[in-house]
């Protein structure tokens, strides 16, 4: 099965690039961060930078981890959904459901080890690049040289590794399941999670306004409570699309498009959520913070210049993720509904009438990701707020949010739009025919 594997990559390469892109990006920040570690280690590193840097390379690096892990999940679950025929006929030849997983997997730890082969010389850079912010910000000795060593190179490369073939893992079972799963062990989780971020939000009322931890519980309320609510997101769509009322031919279509794959758009919906919830709680606690500690007159610490620097570093990470687990994953499934589309063009459907099906698809989802996103944000946001300022909502809230919902938009938006209309310029016949 491992040599089927190889010859299925080098035969059809294309398939595969959306994952090697993930998991070259993701082998790239990890190693980026990561090489901290190997740079806190050199010598005659002085403590308070030591301290700076690991502590920056531990957090970034395992937020770095899970993204890597949700990015390549994503890709593979709707590459090995459009290649179910492929792997039910594999099946029919005598293919056991084991070889079949040894060969996704196989796949996938394959383009996995190329996309971190090609992330070292990047990594590298970044380190460096890195290195050199933390100088210029005083938050590290100017003494303090770069490093790339084991701990970069070992931690990039296994944790790629391990998230590839988890991910297949994950995804080809779901492929060959005979039966819908029940779920209850998805809906347990999600339960706790919303019940540990309540607890964790909730928690901040016991700080006080200069405790330099007050921050921490907010925000991990935040991504508890986002996390919650992306598990639970078919049941979110599904529960919105109950009570929309569509107007025009196009609308109904795509209500009714969205309750029968509401399932399948679970991981498009997941990514939204957590943007939304992520970026706007973790900017906007970060803005209050800063005009806060300015409006007393203080000069920012080394440690409020470091969690400054860790939070527009996850969300520019989280930004950068979310990006391409949407592109990729909105990408492939607009691709896979060639036939659909075909079908409706034969029915009578203009290309025009298609593309605003895509459209009201598009804004239901972003707007629905939006809200529960930023339900979970409000939730870390006002207790923090009210404990560090006495107010309740701060006035960044507005701008930030609305900055968040436009990146979240045009990337739903374009990539669907632009991906249908590349669909449609195959003729109907044709793409009903190729499908078939």
């Amino acid at each position: 099965m491992f040599v089927l594997a190889m010859r299925s990559i080098r035969h059809r390469p294309g398939r595969f690039l959306a994952t090697l892109l993930a998991a070259f990006l993701g082998a790239a920040i990890i190693m980026t961060f990561h090489s901290l570690h190997d740079t806190a280690a050199g010598p005659g590193v002085d403590p308070v930078s030591a301290e700076t840097l690991t502590v920056s390379a531990s957090v970034v690096g395992g937020y770095g981890a899970l993204l890597v892990f949700f990015a390549v999940a994503s890709t593979l679950t709707v590459d090995v959904r459009r290649r179910t025929a492929e792997l039910e006929l594999l099946r029919c030849s005598g293919a056991t459901p084991a070889q079949l997983r040894r060969m996704v997997i196989g796949e996938a730890v394959a383009v996995a080890l190329a996309g971190a082969a090609l992330a070292i010389g990047p990594a590298v850079l970044g380190g460096r690049a890195l290195l050199e912010m933390f100088r210029s910000s005083g938050q590290v000795a100017g003494s303090v040289e770069p490093a790339f060593g084991p701990v970069a190179l070992s931690s990039g490369v296994g944790i790629t590794l391990l998230a590839a073939a988890g991910a297949a893992l994950l995804a080809v079972r779901r492929a060959t399941r005979r039966r819908e799963p029940r779920g209850r062990a998805r809906t347990f989780l999600a339960y706790g999670a919303l019940l540990a971020g309540a607890a964790s939000v909730t928690s901040a009322f016991a700080f006080s306004a200069t405790d330099e931890a007050l921050m921490a519980p907010c925000a991990y309320g935040a991504i508890l409570l986002s996390v919650g609510f992306a598990s639970l997101s078919p049941r979110l769509l599904r529960w919105v699309l109950g009570g929309l009322s569509p107007r025009g031919a196009s609308g109904w279509l795509a209500v009714r498009n969205l309750r029968e794959r509401a399932s399948r758009l679970a991981g498009t919906l997941v990514s939204l959520i957590l943007f939304t919830a992520v970026s706007t709680a973790t900017l906007t606690m970060q803005a209050v913070e800063s005009e806060a500690i300015e409006a007393s007159g203080l000069v920012k610490s080394v440690d409020a210049k470091n969690l400054e620097t860790l939070n527009y570093t996850v969300v520019g990470i989280v930004v950068v993720f979310v990006c391409v687990m949407l592109v990729n994953s909105l990408y492939a499934a607009t691709t896979y509904r060639s036939r659909e589309f075909g079908q409706q063009r034969l029915a009578g459907a203009t290309p025009g009438q298609v593309l605003a099906t895509v459209a009201v698809e598009g804004v239901v989802m972003t707007l629905t990701g939006a809200f529960f996103g930023t339900l979970a944000a409000l939730a870390g946001i006002v207790p923090f707020t009210v404990v560090r300022t006495d107010g309740v909502l701060p006035g960044q809230t507005l701008g930030i949010w609305a900055g968040v919902l436009a990146v979240a938009a045009s990337a739903t938006l374009g990539t669907s739009l632009l991906t249908a209309r590349r669909v449609l310029r195959t003729p109907a016949v044709g793409a009903v025919a190729v499908a078939a």
